[in-house]
């Protein structure tokens, strides 16, 4: 046989060898298609002729017309997605203009420090910009493992498991580690992707009232039902109202009722603690009898993503089965070394968290004294101020605007109406001059708004409803 024939007889042997495998592939995929069929047929109803809803016809985009045409009647302009013209900290740049800003999460300032940005670029030059895979199959950098071990040893635990985003870091894990046999007790004011990770997990959810360890009792007391696995999620510092979790109460009652307890440090790492080490330092806990430490990169430690730390089983599971890690690419390596770059500065820089503990105090005790009113804020890294309704919000972060300083409203229904507020976030950065202007300018245009009772009071819904019609 020539050498041609020997490599056409080869070559066809392939090509076999690759068609046969196909047809066992598809008649796998046609037998399970055929059983599948076969039991959906079994009394199948009569066809339906639907209508394919339009997505204008959808409550949720009339409510953003209804917003929108209320804010157009009062002649209020959106104070939404303004493009910042530079890195934004104490100070930023909107449309040529400098602005005090209380709007971003750079509480310790290290967004624009050399550090970060040197190790930032050589980052760069070495590795490029993205991971470009899934860590288990080819996405893995040597810095992935790095920062994982630095957020463990930061923490005092085993390990630490790291997300491409925060929001997907919480959806993950309680998706991953929850189910339908399962209960999920949390605070009312959880964060959405709390709820987003219990909703797909499946599991029963309970609430509990705001920061009250006593409801929580009540709720583990009256629980009903043969649980598998019972979760309580609480935040660390509260992004809405800027509290702290009452984290000793709630270990008592994780020592008598058996549950997994999880405590979202989004707002807490690098804030509360004498070097910032978050809401176990705050307290004096050792940090290893909460089973789950959750964060994000994004604000102290001015990167993206988020982590997951605890026990060195916890993250083995998670790096295993949960599907916000094990199908989406790895975390950007400049991002890693952002974010390893940052914790350096928090170990090493100790007085940049008590600087921030400094403004957050000063920020409450002035607002307090000019009569705003603040909540549950026990000011620390997020101070709100509550204006209670929605367009009156909304225009105040907007005469603020005016006046040169960046805060940004929070309505309905991200809080419920009556509940609406501009959120400060503070920063290490931030002077005592720019919070002491920021304080009086607030409380003095939130005064003449409330004077001129602008707000939905002063709505014409008459005219509203013809504008939406007309739309």
């Amino acid at each position: 046989m020539s050498k041609d024939e020997e490599r056409h007889s080869v070559s066809k042997m392939s090509s076999s060898l690759k068609e046969n495998l196909l047809d066992r592939m598809r008649n796998t995929h046609q037998s399970s298609e055929k059983n599948r069929m076969a039991r959906s047929e079994r009394d199948i109803p009569p066809p339906v002729r639907r209508k394919q809803t339009r997505f204008e016809d959808l409550p949720e985009y009339k409510q953003v017309l209804t917003q929108k045409a209320a804010s157009e009647q009062l002649g209020i302009a959106n104070p939404f997605y303004r493009a910042h013209q530079t890195a934004a900290g104490a100070t930023t740049v909107i449309d040529g203009r400098k602005l005090i800003n209380f709007a971003s999460y750079d509480y310790l300032g290290l967004n624009r420090h050399p550090h970060v940005l040197s190790q930032a670029r050589d980052t760069i030059n070495a590795f490029g910009i993205s991971a470009s895979a899934s860590r288990l199959v080819a996405g893995e950098r040597p810095a992935h493992a790095e920062l994982e071990e630095r957020i463990a040893a930061f923490y005092g635990v085993e390990a630490s498991v790291c997300f491409v985003s925060g929001y997907l870091t919480n959806v993950a894990a309680i998706s991953c580690l929850m189910g339908p046999n399962d209960l999920v007790v949390h605070d009312e004011f959880i964060h959405n992707s709390a709820l987003a990770g219990i909703k797909l997990s499946g599991a029963t959810r309970r609430l509990f009232k705001h920061n009250d360890a006593s409801d929580l009792e009540h709720v583990l007391r009256t629980v009903a039902g043969d649980y598998r696995h019972i979760l309580v999620i609480v935040e660390g510092i509260y992004s809405m109202d800027g509290d702290i979790a009452n984290l000793p109460a709630i270990m008592k009652l994780k020592a008598e009722y058996g549950f997994w307890l999880m405590v979202d440090e989004a707002h807490s790492l690098g804030i509360l603690g004498r070097r910032g080490r978050g809401t176990f330092e705050h307290f004096g806990i050792d940090p290893r009898e909460v089973d789950i430490w959750m964060g994000t990169l994004s604000k102290t430690t001015s990167s993206c993503g988020g982590y997951i730390a605890g026990s060195a089983a916890l993250a083995a599971v998670l790096k295993a089965s949960a599907g916000g890690f094990v199908y989406s690419v790895g975390l950007a390596p400049v991002l890693t070394a952002s974010a390893i770059a940052s914790l350096d500065i928090l170990e090493s820089e100790p007085e940049r968290a008590a600087a921030l503990k400094r403004n957050g105090a000063l920020f409450l005790k002035l607002a307090q004294e000019a009569g705003l009113d603040t909540g549950l804020s026990g000011g620390f890294s997020v101070v709100p101020v509550l204006v209670g309704d929605s367009l009156r919000a909304v225009q105040l972060s907007n005469d603020l605007h005016a006046a040169g300083v960046n805060a940004l409203p929070i309505i309905h229904p991200a809080v419920p109406e009556g509940m609406a507020r501009l959120r400060f976030f503070i920063t290490s950065e931030h002077t005592e001059e720019q919070i002491r202007q920021t304080v009086t300018l607030t409380a003095e245009k939130l005064k003449d708004l409330t004077e001129r009772n602008f707000g939905l009071a002063s709505i014409d819904i008459q005219q509203m409803m013809k504008m939406l019609a007309s739309r």
